[in-house]
C-alpha cells in the first residue's frame, strides 16, 4: 500500500504561480513512477507531468510543457509541481499517483495504469 496526500492547491490570479506538493508513504516499488492529473469539472482526468522513480526522467502534456515543473525529493518522499503562468483553463483538482512499474523507461499519461491517488488539491485561476 502507498498513500498519497497533496497540498498547496489555492486560488490565484492569472500569471501567478503555485507549488503543489505530493507525499508519499508506505512501501514503494523498486521502480516505480510518480505523476500529476488533473480534472476540470465535466471533463475527463488528464495527464499533467509525469517522473521516475529517481527522477532521471520526467514528460509532460503538450499545454502544460515550459509552464510547469515536476520534480521529487526521495529524502523527504515528496513529489512537486511548480506551476508557473496559470490560466484560467489550469483550473482543476490536481492528483498524484503512483504507478508501481514492472521495467525501466515508462513514464505513462493512462490514468488506469496508476495504482494508487491522492484525494486531491483544488487549484482555481482566476482571469
Amino acid at each position: 500500500q502507498v498513500q498519497l496526500v497533496e497540498s498547496g492547491g489555492g486560488l490565484v490570479q492569472a500569471g501567478g504561480s503555485l507549488r503543489l506538493s505530493c507525499a508519499y508513504s508506505g512501501r514503494t516499488s523498486t521502480i516505480y513512477v510518480m505523476s500529476w492529473f488533473r480534472q476540470a469539472p465535466g471533463k475527463a482526468r488528464e495527464f499533467v507531468a509525469g517522473i521516475s522513480w529517481n527522477g532521471g526522467s520526467s514528460r509532460y502534456a503538450e499545454s502544460v510543457k515550459g509552464r510547469f515543473a515536476i520534480s521529487r525529493d526521495n529524502a523527504k518522499k515528496t513529489m512537486y509541481l511548480q506551476v508557473n503562468s496559470l490560466k484560467p483553463e489550469d483550473t482543476a483538482v490536481y492528483y498524484c499517483a503512483y504507478y508501481a512499474a514492472v521495467t525501466r523507461g515508462l513514464l505513462p499519461d493512462a490514468a488506469s495504469w496508476y495504482n494508487y491517488w491522492g484525494q486531491g488539491t483544488q487549484v482555481t485561476v482566476s482571469s
